[in-house]
């Protein structure tokens, strides 16, 4: 196989050769006045099948698809941002040595312009008929064979340029992250939330319960932290007197890459002042019903997404917490049970626990074992117990409870919110006892946001929703590497 592409290379370097050797260049600077290749054939499907728009003339560009060549006509697929169309060029449009030239110097692969006027052929294919091409990029390599695509997922993923301009549906759903982002600005913007960039690097990582990939700063002598969470530093700017806020951006988390995670994703986090979780809650349906329609108006030939404006209709399934977890065990008091308790259970379920594990750490891992496979349905979990999260404030009504309710949908979790800790004091005994002997938590306590508070932040509610997770669900894609353009992967040795 390895030979063969070989060949291929070798055989596509002789051709541009030819190229170079006649004088031209085979990298020029421009095309000018392009257009889509759908106004093309727009004007294509207005005419009658075997007719000509001789008044109007396109330029198009784009990569070469299949060449077909019939005695002196040859048809060229040609594909761009809006699709494919079709290039039919003859021998007595080109004349003679401009129509050999054509098939001796170009390849599928390559990017090509092509200037011409509309036609419907006499099938009814609407298609460009060539008076000029001209060779943009030659590509020396060969497409994957057919156009398929990339069938290994670690080459899709290694070759991710490859994997876009050889599968129409990778374009489509990539394209399709990017107008579900877009709407998500819109939709907080037009609620009134400001949106807000805050940095990546900081000393203390804090925000969440992961581990942060440290870094050195030569100019701070310090090592630095990239951020694992949004949520401090958006908090602190309520304390400013910034209301509404928002930040879409990455954040970085040193874990594993599978089908729902991710070392550096999408993040996206607000903050409502005046507001509590119950407000948050009926933003996020709200939200993500406006979102379903993005998805299906960007996918309509992909099940998941033609599905979602009727998945994700309000009212959402609302379960407790607790109850619904005793229930899935089968036993009750969880809420009261030791902290050696919590691990043993835990432990039962096949995952590791360190003995000095904390309390919130065990209902996590109870949570995804007999929980998290069940909601299928969006589902909003509500009021998790205290130990769950340092950054939340204590249920007005329900002892060891929190003010937290995260979204789940097939399994996995589309949004976390709460009703913000505001209390410096609360918050700073709730730091240490999170953080304990826990290495993963060790970063955890940031003092200068404890210094923060005490000037006083606004009651508030919190939402983050990871961006990957959230197309996923709206698009019905299996695993959050086919939403993230490049993701880590392991270096070739």
């Amino acid at each position: 196989m390895a030979d063969e592409e070989s060949q291929l290379v070798a055989e596509r370097r002789r051709k541009l050769g030819l190229v170079r050797s006649a004088g031209r260049t085979a990298y020029p600077y421009r095309f000018a006045d392009v257009v889509a290749t759908g106004t093309v054939a727009t004007a294509a499907r207005a005419l009658e099948p075997g007719a000509e728009d001789l008044a109007q003339s396109f330029a198009v560009a784009g990569r070469l698809g299949a060449i077909r060549q019939h005695g002196k006509s040859a048809f060229l697929d040609l594909q761009d941002r809006d699709g494919s169309l079709q290039l039919f060029a003859r021998v007595d449009e080109l004349g003679e040595a401009g129509y050999q030239t054509m098939l001796d110097e170009l390849d599928p692969g390559d990017i090509v312009g092509a200037v011409g006027r509309p036609v419907r052929t006499k099938r009814g294919e609407p298609s460009l008929r060539v008076t000029r091409i001209e060779l943009l990029a030659k590509a020396l390599r060969p497409p994957p064979e057919k156009w398929h695509g990339l069938q290994d997922e670690e080459a899709r993923i290694r070759h991710r340029h490859v994997d876009l301009f050889a599968s129409r549906e990778s374009r489509a759903r990539f394209r399709a992250r990017s107008l579900l982002t877009a709407g998500l600005r819109n939709f907080l913007t037009e609620a009134g939330f400001l949106e807000v960039e805050t940095g990546v690097l900081s000393s203390v990582a804090s925000g969440a319960a992961a581990r942060p990939f440290v870094t050195h700063s030569h100019y701070l002598n310090d090592e630095l932290r990239l951020r694992v969470a949004l949520e401090l530093q958006l908090k602190r700017l309520l304390i400013g007197g910034l209301e509404r806020v928002f930040e879409l951006g990455p954040v970085f988390r040193n874990e594993d890459l599978d089908s729902t995670h991710s070392p550096e994703f999408t993040m996206m986090e607000c903050y409502w002042a005046y507001a509590d979780y119950t407000d948050m809650r009926g933003l996020v349906e709200r939200l993500y019903e406006r979102l379903a329609h993005v998805a299906a108006a960007a996918l309509p030939d992909v099940p998941g997404a033609k599905a979602a404006p009727e998945v994700f209709r309000p009212p959402f399934d609302v379960v407790d917490y607790v109850e619904t977890l005793e229930r899935a065990m089968g036993r009750d008091g969880l809420l009261d049970a030791p902290v050696d308790e919590l691990r043993r259970l835990a432990r039962a379920t096949g995952v590791a626990i360190a003995d000095d594990a904390p309390a919130g750490k065990c209902f996590d891992k109870l949570f995804d074992k007999y929980v998290e496979p069940t909601l299928l349905r969006p589902t909003f979990v509500m009021d998790y117990p205290t130990a769950t999260s340092p950054l939340a404030k204590a249920h007005r009504s329900r002892p060891g409870r929190i003010e937290r309710f995260e979204l789940f949908y097939r399994g996995f979790e589309l949004g976390n919110a709460y009703s913000e800790l505001n209390d410096p004091d609360e918050q700073r005994r709730r730091f240490l006892e999170q953080a304990g002997d826990d290495p993963d938590a060790h970063f955890a306590l940031d003092e200068e946001f404890v210094e923060a508070l005490e000037h006083g932040m606004p009651p508030a509610s919190g939402l983050g929703i990871g961006v990957e997770r959230m197309a996923m669900a709206l698009t019905g894609t299996s695993s959050i590497k086919d939403l993230v353009l490049f993701p880590p992967t392991r270096r070739r040795r």
